[in-house]
């Protein structure tokens, strides 16, 4: 376990096994902890893996964090010093949903640290047009829609109820202002990534679905779009095997 400090952020990482280095990201509120069972698989495959949480989210500060439009290439940005930080070369990075979002960014605003991208949940816009996504995250704490209710008590549990109600606002804010511009997040600097990439996209993802992966790999020089039978968003939940084979199968052709 090991800390990396940039700018506000206090990014909690684990650094584990040998051999090329892959960077990997959960999303919003979530925690390297989900990823057990992939980094494990990675690590018996000879990779080596550094996890870690997303500022604000998991063991990483600041919490509550404070969302801004510009979050994720804060993010990005953050991430990138810490694998120059570690000297590591070029690595796989690979996210989901908002550190999918992340691993994007760092592979068009940084090239030289991205030696491919895997992502699943992630679409490099977000779209909402009427708006009832801001407005089911702005009330999951004392609300929450029943997609929404296991999400919640998570929240809470992790968090505390202030905390969470806290974030989950902010984060709202943070995407409203990026809709209220377009909505692109790496989409208008998707044509700057020069590594090949991987775009997972669940069956059910409401967040990121199939037709706008589509779209951003239309973007990019290198992509592949696949589409995960019978998942939603949390793909690595609903198929964990099919992913990390899927994963292995893509990391041992680049």
């Amino acid at each position: 376990m090991s800390w990396f400090e940039h700018g506000t952020s206090r990014i909690y990482y684990e650094d584990n096994g040998n051999g090329d280095p892959v960077l990997l990201l959960p999303g919003f509120a979530g925690s390297i902890e989900e990823f057990s069972a992939l980094r494990e698989v990675l690590v018996a495959a000879n990779y080596r893996v550094i996890a870690a949480d997303l500022p604000g989210s998991g063991r990483s500060q600041p919490q509550p964090r404070e969302y801004t439009a510009t979050y994720f290439e804060d993010d990005a940005r953050s991430f990138a010093v810490l694998l120059q930080h570690l000297a590591v070369g070029p690595a796989h990075l690979m996210g989901f949903s908002d550190g999918g979002e992340v691993s994007l960014l760092m592979a068009a605003l940084t090239p030289d640290v991205a030696r491919s991208v895997v992502t699943w949940g992630a679409a490099g816009t977000v779209s909402d047009p009427d708006g009832q996504l801001r407005e089911a995250m702005y009330n999951v704490v004392d609300n929450p829609i029943p997609p929404l209710q296991h999400f919640s008590e998570h929240l809470v549990a992790t968090y505390g109820e202030a905390n969470a109600r806290a974030m989950t606002r902010s984060l709202v804010g943070a995407l409203g202002d990026i809709i209220e511009n377009g909505g692109d997040i790496s989409l208008s600097k998707a044509g700057n990534i020069t590594c090949p990439v991987l775009l997972i996209a669940g069956e059910h993802d409401v967040f990121a679905p199939l037709a706008l992966l589509s779209q951003l790999a239309a973007h990019i020089r290198s992509a592949e779009v696949l589409k995960a039978e019978g998942a939603g968003h949390d793909v690595h939940n609903a198929q964990p095997e099919w992913l990390a084979q899927t994963i292995l199968d893509w990391l041992k052709r680049q």
